[in-house]
């Protein structure tokens, strides 16, 4: 498995729309992991701040420590 870092952003109705399209094989599905900065401006979280919370979200991912999706949604549909 391979990771890419790219900038995306969030829509009203949750969805992701990337900066950049990517360059890889095409109807390949993928494993997505989103990383929303607190109540700080993007521009004041350091790259190392950045980095070391990607660290810990792919080895998350890559020990099996995931939540489905489904479970993500759970509450929000509700209010």
């Amino acid at each position: 498995m391979k990771a890419l870092k790219v900038m995306a952003t969030i829509n009203e109705e949750g969805q992701l729309t990337l900066d950049h399209p990517l360059t890889t094989d095409k109807n390949s599905r993928v494993e997505v992991i989103v990383l929303i900065p607190d109540d700080e401006a993007p521009d004041q979280i350091s790259q190392a701040e950045v980095l070391a919370d990607f660290r810990q979200a792919w080895q998350e991912a890559m020990t099996g420590q995931t939540i489905p999706l489904s479970q993500l949604w759970e509450g929000f549909e509700d209010g």
